[in-house]
């Protein structure tokens, strides 16, 4: 028999309190308010790994929301990712306690020049053995570039200076230092070999590096490259680049046209389109009876915010919804947002009724609520009609979201085949490609590797 797909699975989190489905920081079993201490992201990390969790995908943002009615009112007292602390420092604590659970940390590609922005993600990449991805965002918020004194560029120059940023770090992770660089001959007093060392030398149109990569090669040298940008421009930078892509979809179809796009754009890159694994965002309230479940998510519902969840929404398209009526035509248009959040609500012609209404759990998400194989049958669809390779589960509340998961889902999607019941050895990238630690030669970055000039 051909062996099924193995679905992928990261827990889809936030360094903040409220993060997808809002408002329900304010459930009495919720500890998303303990996110500024250790013990909630190792207690997180631990239960994952438990779970046989691929990674924990954390999400950030550079700025505030601050269209919905003009403020940052509902944001504030809603908790909607404000306050949001860093997401890099909490992942050397989360690794101390795990052995295998990789760590997907979302870094703006505007928040930090590329010469520092590379020393700290090798660094994480040595602390954690191997087992660190990096989001490439571009953002979207006037607010962070306000905050930097800056004014946000158009839409698709974001995506420019992204291909140019990637450049940079590819030619510092995979060409400053041959492999055997870092010699640590105590004899011969030569730790590193400076004739395994190189400069690297940049002149760009956004960029001006001179200078060596400040760290030895890390296990994976460049980290798991993830990416989320749906739009055309988003495309063409996740074939270029992206190994793992996050997509938003309502229903299998447009999640499999999604997939086939992005496997297309990889294809024309000259990569193998496998080599781009798609992951859909998904909130799940599993219970040992569907009419438990059903229970359970009523309970929830009664804790959750749907205007905190529009807040967030108007965020994302850059439209203030407070201005409409309940069932006042939005006029929906391209923006300087996310464009593929504004299309999808555009083709739907969703009023101010029909957003509050889906988000009854505070978010946008889809929630699969039922008995273990009922949300078992629901996720073998998506991988099957769908065509995607795994789920970006988000908290509803925390930790029970995840660890209902595990203790009901998880054990049905095994007895299925449709996931592992023991984490393969190696690095995150070797654990989710099969292959190497390293880039594929089949991948941009390899032109920049060490044997090429710089």
């Amino acid at each position: 028999m051909t062996p099924r797909k193995q679905i992928r699975l990261n827990a889809f989190n936030m360094n903040c309190v409220g993060h997808i489905n809002h408002g329900l920081w304010t459930h009495p079993r919720d500890r998303s308010s303990e996110y500024n201490t250790l013990r909630y992201w190792t207690d997180q990390a631990k239960l994952l790994e438990r779970g046989l969790f691929d990674g924990m995908f954390i999400a950030d943002i550079l700025g505030v929301y601050d269209i919905y009615g003009g403020g940052i009112d509902v944001t504030a007292r809603e908790a909607v990712q404000l306050p949001v602390n860093d997401p890099t420092l909490i992942v050397p604590a989360m690794a101390a306690v795990t052995e295998h659970l990789g760590f997907g940390i979302t870094v703006n590609v505007f928040a930090e020049a590329p010469y520092t922005f590379a020393r700290r993600i090798s660094t994480l990449d040595h602390l954690t053995g191997g087992r660190v991805g990096w989001n490439i965002v571009t953002g979207y918020l006037e607010s962070a570039h306000r905050g930097r004194g800056e004014v946000l560029p158009a839409h698709d120059r974001r995506y420019d200076y992204a291909d140019e940023y990637l450049e940079v770090l590819y030619k510092l992770w995979e060409g400053s230092w041959d492999d055997d660089a870092a010699r640590r001959d105590r004899e011969a007093r030569v730790f590193s070999d400076p004739g395994k060392m190189r400069p690297v030398s940049h002149r760009g149109e956004f960029l001006a590096v001179d200078g060596y990569h400040l760290c030895e090669p890390s296990p994976q040298r460049t980290p798991v490259l993830y990416q989320a940008g749906a739009s055309g421009r988003g495309r063409a930078f996740a074939g270029r680049h992206a190994e793992c892509v996050f997509i938003s979809a309502r229903d299998k179809a447009t999640a499999r046209d999604s997939v086939r796009a992005i496997r297309a754009e990889a294809a024309a890159a000259g990569r193998d389109p496998q080599d781009v694994k798609v992951f859909i965002g998904i909130a799940a309230i599993p219970g040992r009876t569907h009419a438990e479940a059903e229970d359970k998510r009523d309970e929830y519902m009664r804790y959750a915010s749907a205007e905190a969840g529009l807040a967030h929404f108007s965020a994302s398209t850059g439209i203030d919804f407070a201005r409409y009526g309940l069932d006042e035509p939005i006029p929906y248009a391209p923006g300087n947002a996310i464009q593929s959040a504004t299309a999808a609500a555009a083709k739907r012609g969703l009023t101010k009724r029909d957003l509050l209404s889906e988000m009854g759990l505070g978010g946008r998400y889809a929630v699969l609520t039922g008995d273990a194989s009922s949300i078992a049958d629901e996720l073998q669809s998506w991988v099957e009609e769908g065509e995607v390779d795994g789920f970006n589960l988000s908290r509803i509340v925390v930790p029970e979201s995840f660890s209902d998961f595990i203790d009901l889902v998880i054990p049905e999607l095994q007895d299925r085949g449709l996931y592992k019941t023991e984490y393969a050895p190696g690095s995150l990238r070797r654990k989710l490609f099969g292959e190497g630690d390293r880039l594929p030669a089949r991948h941009a970055a390899h032109a920049f590797r060490h044997a090429a000039p710089l």
